[in-house]
């Protein structure tokens, strides 16, 4: 029996500006092979979505800033809301400037959970 591997959506740009977030701090390693994440202490703070989409885990009130601030919504994954995650819309994935506050913010959070 023959295992079907699963494709990713992920566009070539939208992975380059992914890693030179990443880049940006030498303690994160970027995993997963076919859906990229990134996570600490066994907490995942970002990734793709099969379909393409990213998101990222912020705190509750940053959260709710992100959404109000660029129009999006909770993060959705296999049609589960991700509760602690926001969709980034990919305008602003690929704007790293803008970005990488809020991407450091999320690495920031995650490093407060207690691991896992």
């Amino acid at each position: 029996m023959s295992t079907k591997k699963e494709k990713s959506n992920v566009t070539p740009d939208k992975l380059d500006a992914y890693k030179k977030l990443i880049d940006s701090h030498p303690e994160i390693e970027l995993k997963g092979a076919t859906i990229p994440y990134t996570s600490f202490n066994g907490h995942m703070f970002s990734y793709f979505e099969k379909d393409g989409s990213f998101g990222i885990r912020l705190p509750e009130k940053a959260r709710e800033a992100f959404i109000k601030k660029y129009k999006t919504t909770l993060f959705i994954s296999y049609g589960i809301v991700k509760k602690e995650f926001v969709l980034v819309p990919e305008k602003l994935l690929m704007n790293i400037k803008e970005f990488k506050p809020y991407f450091d913010q999320s690495f920031e959070y995650v490093k407060t959970l207690k691991a896992k």
